[in-house]
């Protein structure tokens, strides 16, 4: 039985690991969604801005695998998310204050090689504290946490926009960023169980097998892959697109792309808070088909209604689909790996074919937009999504393994949030 003092620790760590998904929320990718609108009213085009997105997406795919094998290997995971957040947070500074060619091109490649080790990094931060039990509870706390973290940030930045113009904007980033470090900080390593963050068994021997070996090897990764593939090549680039679209109107890129991204936040928040109770009492199948289906309606919806009204259905529709995409894909993950000691390279290999799809995307829907403006972009790039749902029906036995125990603990946790 467990002495009061380590309960206190624990919950301590559980407590910063919250904090810390609040200001990551910020801290992990740069200016995020407001890059597309602030160099849309520096004049850069759809076409220009779906070059940068990729070649920062197919950077940061072909970094994925490696650094998930690096977290599976490293004792030092909570390192591993300090310094991307510090090279990420210098890299957006240097394109606010110099939206030239070297500081775009240069900053968001460097951008998206270091942020992507702190996808699974912080995944097995998780798995390592938590343990497999506990696991799909704390990915939708971990996801609560975060979108809420998200709302507050675009409500700052749209403030200090307001009150201080750019310069509050960069005041606000360093702050971020220096209160997650804080948070990193705050938690044991000494909590943290190294065989259980890598899906490793505790009576079972490491095994030395690859990400993509057990990719190769597994027909659930394999589909879970693919879906994911198509799902995001549909939804990568669609919130980029409205913002761009609305702050070339509007002429307000910070306070525009605030709004937008604030309403799939809100939507995020109440899937993260819903997503356990639907796991448990209609399974993750439905989870799966539920926000597979949503991009399609959502894309429909965006190209068939140009005024700034229609962002509202659209933008929640995205925290339907993407945020319940967030939650259910490392669960899946885990359900197939469990027991193999690769969790993280495994998922780092789903990620780097998930990877292809947004990549891809981005370049396709600047040509798109280019050709036959915002609303044929919206219909293509929604519709890809019918073709990951159809893959999930296909093999929707192997992508989620029959029910195990660890779904048994969301009978006995409370949401955390």
């Amino acid at each position: 039985m467990l002495s009061v003092q380590t309960t206190r620790r624990a919950g301590r760590s559980l407590v910063a690991l919250a904090v810390l998904n609040f200001f990551l929320a910020d801290a992990r990718d740069g200016l995020g969604p407001f890059l597309d609108g602030f160099l849309a009213t520096h004049g850069w085009s759809p076409m220009t801005l779906g070059i940068v997105a990729t070649t920062g997406g197919v950077l940061g795919m072909l970094a994925t695998p490696l650094f998930g094998a690096w977290v599976d290997a490293s004792r030092r995971k909570r390192m591993l998310i300090v310094v991307p957040v510090v090279l990420v947070t210098g890299a957006a500074l240097w394109t606010l204050v110099s939206p030239s060619n070297i500081a775009v091109f240069g900053g968001q490649s460097a951008t998206a090689i270091v942020g992507a080790v702190i996808g699974p990094a912080l995944m097995g931060l998780t798995l390592g504290l938590v343990g497999e039990q506990a696991f799909s509870q704390q990915v939708s706390t971990n996801e609560f946490w975060n979108h809420v973290g998200n709302l507050f940030s675009l409500a700052g930045i749209y403030a200090v926009a307001v009150a201080f113009g750019l310069s509050g904007v960069i005041g606000l980033m360093i702050a971020t960023a220096v209160a997650t470090i804080a948070a990193v900080a705050t938690i044991d390593p000494e909590e943290i169980d190294h065989n259980v963050a890598r899906g490793l068994g505790n009576d079972e021997g490491e095994q030395d097998v690859s990400g993509f070996s057990m990719l190769a090897g597994s027909k659930g990764l394999i589909l879970l892959a693919v879906i994911l593939m198509f799902f995001h090549f549909g939804n990568a680039p669609m919130s980029r697109l409205i913002a761009q679209d609305f702050s070339i109107q509007l002429g307000t890129p910070f306070r525009t792309t605030a709004i937008i991204t604030g309403i799939s936040q809100l939507s995020m928040i109440m899937m993260a808070l819903a997503a356990p109770v639907l796991i448990r009492r209609f399974g993750l199948s439905t989870v799966f088909v539920v926000a597979l289906m949503a991009l399609p309606i959502r894309g429909a919806i965006a190209g068939s209604f140009s005024s700034f009204a229609a962002i509202y259905p659209v933008q929640l529709l995205d925290g339907v689909g993407a945020g319940l995409i967030g939650i259910a894909t490392p669960i899946a993950a885990e359900r197939i790996l469990s027991g193999s000691g690769r969790f993280n390279v495994g998922l780092a290999a789903v990620m780097t074919v998930q990877g292809i799809g947004a990549s891809l995307s981005n370049i396709v829907a600047g040509w798109l937009t280019d050709r036959g403006g915002y609303g044929l972009a919206y219909w293509v790039h929604g519709g890809a999504a019918l073709l990951a749902l159809a893959a999930f029906f296909l093999g929707r036995t192997s992508i989620v393994p029959a029910r195990k125990r660890i779904d048994k603990s969301l009978d006995r946790l409370g949401t955390c949030a």
